[in-house]
């Protein structure tokens, strides 16, 4: 079955020219936090399009000012934060990486393996997972370090406590052979997004931030996935208790109708820039549809209690997936929030993936797939994990209906 060719969305699904419909069991690339064709996002989108379409970045506009100051006010600093916006996320770390060593005037930045911070040619040079590669040679400085994945442990251990400790301690050896003082930050996302919707062992993040307050190294949260409710809080920094020097955020913040991003400093850091020029520009930063479109998803996130409502969707998706665990192809379930990872595997117990990772998808990957689209259900996966993920607005019952599909088809892919 060829991608269908879709032509409409409402809340929770997506629609065909053939009127057949799929459950969005990902918010697309998680992103449509609060689904399809919100009512009150194409209003705004609309409204705005007929009074200010665009306005370049250096004018003053009123939706503008207005988001930021929300962005602000939701932001995790007490002392408040300013935003720069960009078109999308991978643009807000590009941003991020030339903020961080503007403002320390070191050189030097660490990021994850098992990570994606975007496509462009500094954010894949962040990235350490294959999507980095088309990018290579990447830029100079960026060096990557392994971070805890308990199922998978590149330590060695079973333990989280123990895996924790370990990776915070193989950290500080890597910053020992780099030199802590010419390290301007590390860029980590607090949930690992789609290279596995890997939740950190508790310590890890507050052993993290610790290690970057010892040696004045800037700590920055890609929570380009994570923001905006998904793990139950507007940002995943307070539903994990470590505030972050700056958060880059995208996706969700204007529910993917209209492509926006941008990044959050916190405010003892951002009136550094009240002197000294900021060290970046784009055509389209602050677009007038877009944060149009911000400004009214915040509303409707507020509103509609949308951020607790992940909580509740934590709940339910624990007790919907709890029974594929014992499943012969799913090495693992995990998940924070509105976010659940699937690991599937060949063997549970040599944890073989079911389709390699830096190899293209298996065919029992792809057999997954399209089943599951013939059973009206579209899901996101990365290698060999699933990214269930659905919009904040999704009813317990669509939810339900997803799983139930995804039971069937790892039941047909485990026979053939």
């Amino acid at each position: 079955m060829d991608p269908p060719l879709l032509v409409r969305g409402e809340g929770s699904w997506l629609y065909d020219a053939e009127g057949r419909r799929y459950l969005d069991l990902s918010s697309g690339l998680v992103a449509v936090n609060l689904g399809h064709a919100h009512p009150r996002l194409v209003q705004a989108i609309a409204q705005q399009a007929a009074t200010l379409a665009y306005a370049a970045p250096s004018l003053f506009h009123d939706k503008r000012a207005l988001l930021a100051k929300a962005l602000s006010d939701l932001a995790p600093w007490p002392e408040g934060g300013r935003v720069f916006f960009t078109p999308s996320g991978a643009e807000a770390n590009e941003d991020a990486l030339k903020f961080v060593r503007h403002l320390t005037g070191r050189f030097k930045v660490l990021a994850a393996y098992r990570s994606f911070h975007g496509a462009t040619h500094g954010a894949a040079a962040l990235t350490g997972e294959n999507r980095r590669f088309p990018a290579e040679p990447a830029i100079p400085g960026v060096v990557h370090f392994f971070a805890p994945y308990p199922y998978r442990s590149p330590f060695y251990t079973q333990d989280p406590k123990e895996e924790a400790q370990r990776a915070l301690e193989h950290l500080e050896r890597v910053l020992l052979h780099e030199d802590p003082g010419r390290v301007a930050a590390i860029f980590l996302e607090p949930v690992v997004g789609s290279n596995g919707v890997i939740v950190y062992p508790e310590g890890y993040l507050e052993g993290v931030r610790e290690i970057c307050d010892r040696h004045g190294i800037l700590l920055v949260f890609d929570e380009v996935m994570t923001g905006f409710g998904r793990v139950g809080e507007a940002f995943a920094a307070q539903r994990f208790g470590v505030v972050p020097d700056l958060i880059t955020f995208a996706k969700g913040v204007a529910s993917a109708c209209v492509p926006l991003g941008g990044v959050l400093v916190r405010e003892g850091l951002a009136r550094r820039f009240d002197d000294t020029p900021l060290p970046t520009g784009h055509t389209y930063s602050g677009h007038p549809l877009a944060v149009a479109a911000g400004l009214a998803a915040l509303e409707a996130y507020q509103e509609e209690g949308l951020f607790a409502r992940a909580y509740r969707l934590e709940a339910v998706l624990r007790d919907l997936l709890k029974p594929l665990e014992a499943h012969p192809l799913v090495g693992e379930v995990r998940g924070v929030g509105a976010f659940s990872g699937v690991e599937l595997v060949r063997d549970c117990r040599t944890k073989e993936p079911l389709s390699p990772w830096h190899a293209p998808p298996s065919p029992a990957m792809k057999a997954l797939h399209k089943a599951l689209l013939e059973r009206g259900v579209y899901l996101f996966a990365k290698h060999n994990v699933l990214l269930l993920a659905p919009p904040l607005t999704v009813g317990e019952e669509e939810l339900a209906f997803g799983v139930e599909a995804l039971k069937r088809v790892l039941d047909e892919v485990s026979s053939l």
